[in-house]
């Protein structure tokens, strides 16, 4: 497929951003710009976006709970106003 070259202007941290991201995929930033509009043009960003969503709905119970016994241990691990170390 031939290749046409655009061209686009951003703020540096979004450039340096993108160079990062590409760079962990091992893609080059033609590549992994290309792969971003493709997967929003066909909806894939959306849908797993809302799929996420669905799941974090779908299971908040346990996260919540996880988070409160998260919170009541460092809770316990903070020294108590008025406590002296033996």
């Amino acid at each position: 497929m031939a290749k046409t070259q655009l061209g686009a202007r951003v703020d540096q941290d979004v450039a340096e951003l993108a160079k990062k991201r590409a760079a962990d995929l091992g893609l080059s930033i033609g590549d992994y710009l290309a792969r971003l509009v493709q997967d929003d043009a066909s909806g894939l960003r959306a849908r797993a976006v809302e799929a996420a969503s669905r799941f974090l709905a779908e299971h908040r119970d346990v996260f919540d709970e996880a988070e409160d016994a998260q919170r009541a241990a460092e809770d316990a691990q903070q020294p108590r106003p008025g406590a002296h170390a033996a």
